[in-house]
């Protein structure tokens, strides 16, 4: 449907008075209510009011788009209305607006101003068009000067010349291998389609290659393949297809010929929140899961940089080692055991607060933050000062959770306040009220049980016998390699990092050998075992030995993607056996990432590296025996 099937005369108005942004939308209703598109004026203006309490629709360049979907429109309609002296509008860049479109939307399935949304945006980046239609000196001149564009921009976009078909967004929780690989898929298999697509990778860099909102206007489906949450509220009104991360790698082509079949879901926001990705059911666990590696995923850099500064701190101590002042006995161990404390000490806080972010919106960031401390400083409330009280790691995860659920019920409290007091809810009632509240619920209900949790869980952790702590290794390093960076291989790690806070070195060096091992045994493999891998895998040699030197468990899935019985059970095995060996050989990493290259602050060195090696040539056996030689290939 066209803009100017939409926006009749009666609903121009060339010389908005210059008032209020409430006042503005007032008009703005009253022109639409000229159009006869309204059958309840009060319900539709409340449904706007709503819309802008979500979030401004001044999107800036002096533009505003205020919209409402509800049943009191009882036909889709437009108003539009220039502001010449302009209007303070909370826009996203603090400037004035002086072109203002209201858009009014019927509460039904079709969403057919979802598209005129989009048409109508593409036109607006347009600064000429903006100038001439706030230039325009009668109703008439305004509507042919949207007329015009519209038939010149989109008679351009009838083919597929020069448009993107397909966009697609990629993100794993540590933004390392999965996000990358699964754009590679995507990429691919469209070429092999003869599908033009365009993916940004939202990675451990930031995001790259970033999509534009003239290419998100002008495709046909946008493909969300990732594992935590990425930024929707651009995709509104496209179709949006949600997957796991992994069937970008493994499922591409079935996701891309979804997408082109034009039966995906449109993405919209619905009760005033944003709205789960469209397009594939999530189930309870799935949306807790993602939350969970929402957080993983902004914590990790801390836990990273800030872990290999303390081990750096040793190592630059050595003659102080056994002392009480072992890491801060030179200035140098000092700087970097000072500053990669601090960084490792965001590890709690960032874990909740982006835990708590992805469950309940920007408002709940800061409750989940104040969560996580209160869960890594504990409390002594009504105690003696000894028996200070922390819930470490597991009261972070409940902080975070707990405080997004307790946003979540505060937006719906709230929502029956009068309008005058809607400025105060961000900047009063969610912050004092959610601090109160996540307070109280750390410091009596979680702090005390989980604290004692963990001081029983240290202390048997501490008190293992050799036979157990070897045990102990060989499961979290065959966890490693259950699914390679899915759900059992983060559970391990996030297990082996939170254990560094408690001072279990041990278990930090197991779960990473564990997850060296797949990636070196495929590249062994590949080198000595030539006949049972096709030429595209053994093209990979050089790129698996160094993603499983640099403890990237990742490189092994497209092998155990194509065949997993035989890649598998071997690599676990090999896995749980360097996990082991590394527990009976006392090594130790207070690094939590990095792999061969912080093998000089590893415990034990030599006897790691043999470890590694034992489990990687354990694992290449098992694959070598398991997998066939494949016919010689006619040269």
């Amino acid at each position: 449907m066209k803009i100017t099937d939409l926006l009749k005369k009666e609903s121009i108005e060339l010389n908005g008075a210059s008032v209020s942004k409430k006042d503005i939308i007032d008009q703005m209703v009253s022109l639409m209510e000229k159009g006869g598109n309204l059958n309840d004026v009060e319900e539709y203006r409340e449904a706007v009011y709503a819309r802008e309490e979500e979030g401004t629709t001044g999107i800036g360049e002096g533009i505003a788009i205020p919209h409402g979907k509800t049943a009191a429109v009882s036909a889709p309609g437009l108003a539009a209305m220039v502001v010449p002296e302009g209007v303070d509008y909370d826009s996203l860049d603090g400037e004035p607006v002086h072109l203002l479109f209201l858009i009014a939307a019927p509460n039904t399935e079709d969403n057919v101003h979802l598209e005129v949304l989009s048409r109508l945006s593409m036109l607006l980046m347009d600064e000429e068009f903006r100038n001439r239609l706030r230039n325009a000196e009668s109703v008439e001149e305004f509507l042919a000067y949207v007329d015009t564009a519209e038939k010149e921009k989109f008679q351009e976009d009838k083919g597929t010349k020069g448009r993107i078909q397909i966009l697609a967004v990629t993100a794993c929780p540590t933004g390392i291998a999965h996000t990358y690989m699964a754009a590679e898929g995507l990429e691919s298999k469209a070429k092999e389609l003869g599908v033009t697509i365009k993916v940004e990778t939202n990675g451990s860099g930031g995001a790259k290659n970033v999509l534009t909102a003239e290419e998100i206007a002008a495709c046909d489906c946008i493909i969300i393949a990732a594992d935590k949450d990425v930024a929707m509220a651009r995709f509104d009104g496209k179709p949006v297809l949600s997957a796991k991360v992994s069937d970008g790698i493994n499922k591409a082509q079935q996701l891309i010929q979804r997408a082109m079949s034009g039966e995906v879901p449109v993405y919209h926001k619905k009760d005033g929140e944003e709205a789960d990705v469209s397009g594939m059911d999530e189930s309870i666990g799935r949306r807790i899961y993602k939350s969970l590696m929402n957080g993983v995923s902004h914590m990790l850099p801390f836990v990273i940089g800030g872990g290999i500064l303390i081990a750096l701190s040793f190592l630059f101590d050595g003659a102080n080692a056994g002392t009480d002042v072992f890491g801060h006995g030179t200035p140098l161990a000092d700087f970097f055991h000072t500053v990669g404390n601090v960084s490792f000490g965001m590890m709690f806080p960032i874990l909740a607060g982006y835990i708590a972010m992805a469950v309940g919106d920007r408002p709940a960031l800061m409750p989940g933050i104040v969560g996580g401390l209160l869960a890594k400083s504990g409390t002594s409330l009504f105690l003696a000062e000894e028996a200070w009280i922390s819930s470490g790691f597991f009261g972070a995860l409940i902080a975070g959770f707990a405080a997004g659920y307790l946003m979540l019920g505060l937006k719906k409290l709230f929502a029956k306040l009068p309008r005058a007091l809607e400025g105060t809810k961000p900047v009063l009632l969610y912050p004092f009220f959610g601090i109160v509240l996540i307070g109280a619920f750390m410091i009596f209900l979680v702090n005390p049980p989980v604290g004692a949790f963990n001081d029983w869980l240290n202390g048997v952790l501490a008190g293992m016998g050799e036979s157990s702590k070897v045990l102990l290794g060989a499961v979290l390093g065959g966890m490693m390699a259950v699914d390679f960076g899915g759900p059992f291989n983060k559970a391990s790690y996030v297990f082996g990092t939170a254990s560094i806070a408690s001072g279990q070195f041990d278990i930090m060096a197991a779960v990473m050998i564990g997850g060296m091992v797949p990636p070196i045994a495929i590249a062994l493999g590949t080198t000595f075992f030539k006949r049972r891998f096709t030429k595209s895998e053994k093209q990979t040699t050089v790129t698996n030995y160094i993603m499983g030197l640099s403890f990237i468990t990742e490189g092994a899935i497209p092998f155990a993607a194509a065949d997993p019985l035989r890649i598998i059970p071997p690599c676990i095995v090999g896995s749980g056996i360097a996990g082991a060996l590394s527990m009976a050989f006392g090594c130790g990493s207070r690094a939590p990432h990095g792999g061969i290259f912080v093998i000089g602050i590893i415990d034990h060195p030599m006897q790691y590296l043999v470890a590694l090696v034992v489990g990687a040539v354990v694992a290449m056996a098992g694959i070598v025996l398991l997998k066939k030689p494949l016919p010689e290939e006619k040269k």
